[in-house]
């Protein structure tokens, strides 16, 4: 039955990895998956029932701090975007310079990624890019580099990429430490790419239409009452989160759901005299409507789909033959992020988790640490290997080999020019953790 289990989660897999061929979303293919290797696991286990119900209520409790996290933080950055509370900080970039304006893009993506995540920080630049670079060739090479800093933004955040989010919430990485350790290798990611760009990158920014006319969002282009109080409120609740486990040293998804509830009651004040039907999509109420629950969902199935993997301990024995095939888990883990490049990093990450034990490998381990860096800059190297990718892939028509000619060997080049820096930086920075 072992092997039935692994063939369903290989086919699930692919079928995720091959969505758009295949024309099945992913979270369908994700929800089977899960449901079917509990159900195997269960039919064929001598274990009795009530056992495995355990094991399932455990894996569900820790799914569900993940979910939820997620939800709050999506209804967040919906909520702070119906008030325009981006435009504040995008209105204010008005260079004509193409390599210059690609510094300022790409170091805007990688901290807003690391304070909103990394999907959301590439919908929002990328929104820009259409009002600043009218020029679609150009505009491809910025949506790629997009791509590539909002990864490396998101990597060093516990809050900015939902891989280091997912190591974040299961104690695996603290917040200071992975902020401490990532920060210099993810930033070496994004600026080698920039670097050499700025020696072979040509053309102009286009002419067609200017950003002062067209950044209305449908909304005739006057400011919204109360948009800078949403942003500030929101960032801030965001950044609040990591704090608020700290000192309290509850679970992460209550400081968000926290941040969530001081938001809702503040946008319902804002407009307290506003027709119901006009304040809707200014709420919060609005905004869980408009968040991605299909992603929500997919996290769910593949979740459940590695819980049972772990439950039956294939993960473990799948760890040992690594350890003693390849040996180096410096090399496993470089290899794990070239891959989540071409297979969703949620469940590399969720099986990585399962297949090492936390007794061995303590909180903030060079494993759990590299991993962060290595899933979540990875999936740059081709469009598909991220969220963030995804997400501009269908917004800007980036053709998929298009991406590869021009933008894959930069990120690979940041990729690993972040990785050396990681592993050189290391070290030094553990024995200042132990002392």
């Amino acid at each position: 039955m072992v092997a039935i289990v692994i063939i369903i989660f290989v086919v699930g897999y692919l079928a995720i990895a091959l969505e758009h061929p295949i024309k099945i979303n992913k979270t369908a293919s994700a929800l089977l998956t899960g449901v079917i290797c509990w159900t195997l696991y269960a039919l064929s286990s001598p274990d009795s029932i009530h056992h495995i119900g355990e094991q399932l209520g455990e894996h569900l409790a820790e799914i569900s701090a993940i979910l939820f996290f997620l939800m709050g933080a999506m209804t967040i950055v919906e909520l702070v975007d119906a008030y325009q509370g981006f435009r504040i900080i995008t209105d204010r970039i008005n260079t004509k310079n193409p390599k210059k304006l690609l510094w300022i893009i790409c170091s805007l993506t990688f901290f807003l990624s690391a304070i909103l995540d990394n999907l959301t920080t590439s919908i929002v630049m990328i929104s820009l890019i259409r009002k600043l670079v009218p020029n679609k060739q150009m505009r491809l090479f910025f949506a790629g580099m997009i791509v590539v800093a909002a990864n490396a933004g998101g990597a060093w955040s516990p809050i900015g990429d939902v891989t280091t989010t997912m190591l974040w919430i299961g104690g695996q990485i603290s917040s200071g430490n992975i902020m401490l350790t990532l920060f210099l290798p993810s930033l070496v990611c994004m600026v080698v790419p920039l670097i050499y760009l700025q020696f072979t990158l040509k053309g102009e920014l286009g002419h067609a239409g200017s950003h002062e006319h067209s950044n209305d969002h449908g909304h005739g282009g006057a400011p919204i009452k109360g948009s800078t109080t949403m942003l500030i409120m929101g960032v801030g609740g965001l950044v609040s989160v990591p704090i608020f486990k700290t000192v309290t040293h509850l679970p992460p998804y209550l400081g968000m759901l926290l941040a969530l509830g001081v938001l809702w009651v503040v946008s319902e004040l804002i407009n307290p005299d506003m027709d119901e039907a006009d304040k809707r999509p200014y709420t919060a109420a609005g905004a869980l409507t408009r968040i991605d629950v299909p992603s929500v969902l997919f996290f769910l199935g593949i979740l459940l789909a590695v819980g049972a993997l772990q439950s039956m301990e294939i993960l473990g024995h799948f760890a040992m033959w690594l350890d003693e095939t390849v040996g180096d888990q410096r090399i496993i883990i470089t290899l794990i992020g070239i891959l989540s490049s071409i297979v969703d990093n949620v469940p590399l990450v969720a099986a990585s988790m399962g297949m090492y034990d936390m007794n061995i490998y303590p909180q903030d381990h060079l494993i759990w640490e590299y991993l962060a860096y290595c899933a979540g800059t990875g999936g740059s190297i081709l469009i598909i290997g991220s969220a963030a990718g995804v997400a501009v892939m269908g917004m800007e028509k980036i053709d998929f080999i298009w991406y590869i000619k021009r933008i894959s060997l930069l990120a690979m080049l940041g990729y690993f020019a972040g990785a050396i820096i990681y592993l050189i930086i290391q070290p030094y920075l553990a024995v200042h953790h132990a002392v």
